[in-house]
């Protein structure tokens, strides 16, 4: 079985509040975006065992530790799982704020319950994604949410940015979500985020933030240069997404947005969502 987890963007992100467990509250809203990885499960021959095969992008870390092996050997704890081989070909970075590792869990989830028609529904799959990652959950279903407390708990919201013309930046910088949090401070929302997305997307610049990019920029002053250049392309909306150190970029009525002069060493994605 092959899939293809996808990558999403922040619409804003406001960090509210610390919780008892650790964590912090947040307000975000999250769509889905059209940049993915490769995501293979096949069962594999009797009397093997389980394998995960890393391609493209390098991965840090221990393969074993992987979110997409731990998504199998969650559910293997509750069901009478065969080995299986699984191969992902990684294709959106790390460390940018796009959700990758995350919707490669969700969606290994997704396909194994596919493929050995475990049945599980998508309340579920998602109670199984929260354990692996704040944002794991939002893939399950993989439609634009009002998410808030760890970032796991989700609202529908009316928003339809279909055929809108969207340039994603990543210029190679990796910033972990412990040091992005370890210099923001939470506070209460700017902004009802809600009420603000639901206003002409011309509006959004004024109204619409996203507090690890105030936090983040006078570190990492490249993060402002490329939202800069977004606004001077031609952007109604630009912002860091999720932690960072993407940037991206809204052009509707676009077909595709438009070429910026940037250094090689810069992964850049344009497509419309």
């Amino acid at each position: 079985m092959l899939v293809f987890p996808n990558a999403k963007l922040n619409l804003g992100l406001y960090v509210t509040g610390q919780r008892p467990d650790g964590f912090r509250n947040l307000e975000s809203v999250f769509v889905p975006l059209p940049w993915c990885d490769a995501l293979e499960v096949l069962p594999t021959p009797e009397g093997t065992e389980t394998t995960l095969a890393l391609t493209g992008i390098p991965i840090p870390g221990d393969p074993a530790t992987n979110l997409c092996r731990r998504a199998y050997e969650l559910l293997r704890a509750d069901f009478n799982l065969p080995p299986v081989q699984l191969h992902l070909h990684k294709v959106v970075p790390i460390g940018a704020g796009l959700g990758g590792g995350s919707a490669d869990a969700a969606f290994a989830l997704r396909a194994l319950n596919d493929l050995f028609q475990l049945n599980l529904p998508n309340e579920k799959l998602q109670a199984y994604a929260r354990q692996l990652g704040s944002d794991c959950a939002f893939f399950v279903v993989n439609k634009p949410v009002f998410a808030y407390e760890k970032g796991d708990v989700f609202e529908e919201i009316s928003l339809d940015l279909t055929g809108t013309a969207c340039k994603v930046v990543y210029p190679g910088l990796h910033i972990s979500t412990a040091e992005a949090y370890a210099r923001v401070t939470a506070a209460a929302p700017r902004h009802d985020l809600r009420q603000a997305l639901s206003q002409p997307l011309e509006t959004w610049r004024n109204t619409v933030s996203n507090d690890f990019e105030d936090a983040l920029t006078p570190i990492y002053p490249v993060l402002g240069e490329i939202k800069q250049q977004l606004y001077a392309a031609g952007a109604a909306y630009a912002s860091l997404s999720g932690s960072g150190s993407a940037v991206y970029g809204l052009f509707p009525g676009q077909e595709l947005p438009p070429k910026l002069e940037l250094p090689a060493q810069y992964l850049v994605w344009d497509a419309r969502l």
